[in-house]
């Protein structure tokens, strides 16, 4: 694995072109495909597996992969590469080890594909952070001072907070009125269909800030390529799911989109 690291290190801006250009093409096909999970979820791409577990193994590279790569290359990590690393746990570590059992995944399915799909996706995307954390980039406990790290954690905290605010509005909306989808109410869903999107979005906004790194400029892209024309059509699904949903909601951008 150290080599791997370093010849990914080697060969970073390559990769970051290719990966970006990937997240190009990914943005333009999702407004015409919609990722058949969840809501659109779909039995036209193969073999379905339990949506809990296939949830779980995506996301498990984000937890245990990077923590692998930190425990090997311990001897770069200084002590504002690991903060970044628990930052970076914050999320991660809720969206893969907790988030999944508050869910209401019960009976549910995704396809084995797009589990599968994901994986990859975060084994490259780790592979990018640890990176360039790791490798590239020397930071130093000044930066912890610096006005990039500042605020780029008050935009991270800012949607770490307005995306686990909303995915639990939706978790209790399900306790209170039953399985099943309805409109959701208050916090940001006044505003927009999909908050908890555009909290996660802001989080990577804020590790692209506080990071100041082409590996969080690429994630921010990935993250806005994939949840921004889910929140559209989640928005469309809405519309055309209850009569009496409020039409000036936006779906992912407050006042705007």
């Amino acid at each position: 694995m150290t080599a791997v690291l370093n010849f990914f290190a080697s060969n970073f801006y390559m990769f970051i072109w290719i990966w970006s250009l990937i997240a190009v093409v990914t943005f333009c096909y999702l407004f015409f495909v919609t990722a058949p999970y969840g809501r659109h979820v779909s039995s036209n791409w193969g073999p379905s597996m339990s949506a809990r577990t296939g949830w779980i193994v995506m996301e498990a590279p984000s937890v245990f992969f990077i923590a692998y790569l930190f425990f090997i290359f311990k001897e770069q990590t200084s002590t504002t590469t690991i903060i970044f690393l628990c930052i970076w746990l914050l999320h991660y570590t809720h969206r893969t080890l907790i988030w999944p059992f508050q869910a209401d995944m019960q009976g549910k399915t995704m396809p084995v594909l797009v589990a599968g799909l994901a994986f990859i996706f975060n084994i490259f995307n780790v592979l990018f952070q640890a990176a360039w954390l790791l490798l590239l980039q020397e930071y130093d406990a000044a930066w912890l001072l610096s006005a990039q790290f500042i605020f780029g954690i008050i935009i991270f905290v800012i949607g770490f907070y307005i995306n686990i605010k909303s995915d639990y509005l939706l978790i209790n909306l399900r306790k209170t009125s039953g399985s099943g989808y309805h409109i959701p109410r208050g916090f940001l869903y006044e505003k927009i269909s999909s908050p908890n999107y555009f909290g996660e979005i802001l989080e990577w906004l804020g590790w692209t800030v506080m990071t100041w790194s082409p590996s969080g400029a690429v994630f921010l892209a990935w993250t806005i390529a994939n949840l921004f024309p889910r929140s559209v059509a989640n928005h469309k699904w809405y519309l055309q799911n209850f009569d009496e949903y409020p039409p000036d909601r936006k779906a992912i951008l407050p006042y705007i989109y």
